[in-house]
């Protein structure tokens, strides 16, 4: 058995038990019944994936997932290619703002390097899971091979499996990779079922003609490759990207781990919309944490069956939404935990 159909084989549903315990000490805290909202639903959902009503939150990390693609040759993005290396180099440097993030609620960054064309020294922040030096134009065929299209989703577990082993207990998907919204409208086109018109946003600030090529570029890949919208793998494979794979493997990781792993913007949703279509279940275990910009990300929100929980008019990517995100998960967990029951703090309970 591969690493990952082992992976999608430890996959179950959350502790149905400990939500409905968790549901009762929520109804039992001191204030109306359901009064704090999504943040009450967070809080059973957190207790349900990992089988506690303690859930254990103190370990953070957002694992920044880099790759290039071949599609940003084809001029749908309004910076070079080169920008991903140098991206990666600065968030390991500290200097991004997922990092400022990061350290405003604890966590701390990782970078898994799946695909980005061009070579790094090692780095205690860094996972060496390169599949190739980028993807190639989706446009003049598939964006790589099956096989690697596997190997990314299985680095991507492996990464996720390296820091759930050193303890880290909630983990936030990001990404980097410039050329990479092209290739999650195309994903998020084919399996939501969806025009690219309706998909394609403006990814890093493109102005309305690069727009318009843009939605082209991801008409013509759909049109070449026909990626099969019932397999995963061979939409990844056709028009997807390297980190995609590897943001859809960490999310397996943590479903077959049972840990909560936070969703960013709309590349980790397209990484979502794989690992949802390789293993349904896997859904049960993400935490979206905001709406994005980009107008795909909804379309493929609403098909993973996830609500945001804010809305900041956010598009920048990197795991910065999802850093928010673990912020809120881990509120939420502490209101559970700390807060008083009517019978403890000696108040009366709602009469009738």
């Amino acid at each position: 058995m591969g690493i990952l159909e082992e992976t999608i084989s430890l996959i179950r549903p959350p502790d149905p038990r400990i939500m409905e315990k968790a549901q009762a000490r929520l109804d039992d805290l001191t204030k109306p019944r359901g009064s704090l909202g999504r943040l009450e639903e967070l809080a059973k959902q957190i207790a349900g994936i990992t089988g506690s009503l303690k859930p254990p939150l103190d370990r953070k990390a957002v694992l920044v997932m880099a790759g290039d693609h071949g599609v940003a040759q084809e001029g749908v993005s309004a910076y070079p290619r080169e920008v991903t290396m140098q991206m990666v180099l600065n968030f390991l440097a500290g200097g991004a703002a997922i990092n400022v993030l990061a350290r405003h609620i604890g966590a701390e960054v990782y970078v898994a390097d799946m695909g980005v064309a061009a070579g790094f020294d090692p780095h205690p922040g860094l996972i060496d899971r390169k599949v190739a030096p980028g993807t190639a134009s989706m446009t003049a065929g598939p964006a790589m091979d099956r096989k690697q299209a596997a190997a990314s989703i299985e680095g991507g577990i492996d990464a996720a499996g390296l820091l759930i082993d050193k303890g880290f207990n909630i983990i936030g998907a990001g990404d980097m990779g410039i050329g990479n919204t092209t290739a999650s409208s195309a994903i998020t086109s084919v399996i939501c079922g969806a025009d690219a018109s309706m998909v394609t946003g403006l990814g890093t600030g493109i102005q309305a003609p690069v727009l318009e090529k843009k939605i082209k570029t991801i008409e013509k890949a759909i049109s070449i490759n026909n990626p099969d919208p019932g397999d995963a793998i061979d939409v990844l494979s056709k028009v997807g990207g390297f980190e995609i794979g590897g943001i859809a493997g960490a999310i397996l990781c943590c479903a077959a781990r049972s840990i909560p792993v936070v969703i960013d913007g709309f590349i980790s949703a397209a990484g979502a919309l794989i690992a949802n279509a390789v293993e349904p279940g896997s859904s049960a275990y993400m935490i979206p944490s905001h709406c994005s910009a980009e107008r795909g990300h909804s379309i493929a929100l609403a098909h993973l069956g996830l609500k945001p929980l804010f809305d900041l008019d956010m598009r920048l990517g990197e795991g910065t939404g999802a850093a928010i995100g673990i912020s809120i998960a881990e509120a939420a967990v502490k209101i559970m935990d700390e807060m008083a029951t009517f019978s403890s703090a000696g108040i009366s309970g709602k009469e009738g």
